[in-house]
């Protein structure tokens, strides 16, 4: 089980933070404890039952983004999906940008079980389906000139040799799951930030 920290970024004043900031911490010492709890009772379970939740699951019409609500289906460019401890379903992200954003932000803590992004070596691009591929071992192209559901998206391949002929037509840098840093995948632009709407 891998664990790494994600936020859900909220906008609010200092003191409404630490409060909820003491509510999350004691509900996540809960969590942990219940945690600990069916980790024991899994010993009794069949373990494949385990490596079959964490499977990856194909995107639907309806499938939507974890953030924002957009619907991954209608969107270009690579998809990802994080398994978090004690939900039964994924979480969908409709860019890999806002995934990383959401990974390397340490606002709030879930508990990460696996990550999965699209292979872009095999997928449509413009119409992205199945080709699951896990988020740690996938080489990413940062900077190309491909756009995603939010426009500038990282590229993420699961051979190397795509991702250099991807960075090679498209532009952008070679870089592996841990070279990626948060202000490559800052969302703080956009439709919230943008005065013209």
């Amino acid at each position: 089980m891998t664990s790494y920290l994600c936020t859900c970024r909220r906008h609010a004043d200092a003191g409404a933070i630490n409060g909820v900031r003491r509510q999350l911490l004691g509900r996540a010492a809960l969590a942990s404890l219940g945690a600990l709890g069916l980790t024991a009772l899994s010993g009794c379970s069949d373990p494949s039952s385990t490596a079959q939740a964490l499977a990856p699951v194909e995107i639907d019409r309806s499938t939507s983004c974890e953030l924002d609500g957009m619907l991954l289906a209608d969107y270009p460019g690579p998809k990802a999906q994080v398994h978090f401890a004690g939900q039964s379903q994924p979480s969908f992200f409709c860019d890999t940008v806002e995934l990383f954003s959401t990974l390397l932000a340490g606002e709030q803590v879930r508990t990460v079980r696996a990550v999965y992004v699209q292979d872009m070596g095999q997928a449509d691009w413009n119409a992205p389906r199945g080709h699951w591929i896990d988020a740690k071992t996938a080489v990413y192209v940062v900077g190309g000139k491909r756009h995603g559901s939010m426009g500038p998206t990282i590229g993420s391949f699961a051979q190397e040799t795509d991702a250099k002929k991807f960075a090679a037509e498209y532009g952008g840098k070679v870089l592996r799951f841990a070279e990626i840093t948060a202000d490559m995948v800052d969302l703080s632009g956009g439709a919230l930030h943008d005065t013209r709407m």
